[in-house]
């Protein structure tokens, strides 16, 4: 299986990264590709205006463990042929992207499911953390699936 793993502070290059997925073999590349809004609503209901996001991460294990999810990946949807994740720190504007997970596969469901699976992955043990920048202040956010993980 083709696999794709960085971790960059440069701008994510989407479309090259989903032509390295293309070969005769496969007949379905699905991308996911996360990117910063403009509003924020907290849980009370309050929206504040987003500046920018600012990630910061411990690079070594933010890498392996991205690894280990594109091999756990390939375990539970044994028809994938490649799989993309790439993840951007430092700052990140507005409508610009944060991450990209690619997968490839010969058919369509083992692609669109592997996609959903990994970015819950990725947002449940990668070691990356988001502060959000607002007009107003800023706060580091913790991801639910972080919170909610049972180590």
């Amino acid at each position: 299986m083709k696999t794709k793993i960085e971790i960059t502070r440069n701008e994510i290059p989407i479309q090259d990264t989903i032509k390295e997925f293309s070969n005769h073999s496969v007949g379905a590349i699905v991308s996911f590709l996360g990117t910063t809004r403009s509003t924020f609503t907290d849980e009370s209901g309050v929206t504040k205006q987003v500046q920018y996001l600012s990630y910061e991460g411990y690079e070594p294990m933010a890498i392996k463990v991205m690894s280990d999810i594109a091999k756990e990946a390939k375990a539970q949807y044994t028809d994938l042929d490649g799989v993309a994740i790439i993840h951007r720190l430092g700052i990140v504007g507005l409508a610009q992207e944060s991450i990209l997970v690619v997968t490839a596969s010969p058919h369509r469901k083992d692609a669109i499911d592997a996609v959903g699976w990994i970015m819950d992955k990725v947002k449940k043990l990668v070691p990356i953390w988001k502060l959000e920048v607002y007009t107003d202040g800023s706060t580091w956010k913790e991801n639910k699936e972080w919170r909610d993980r049972n180590l």
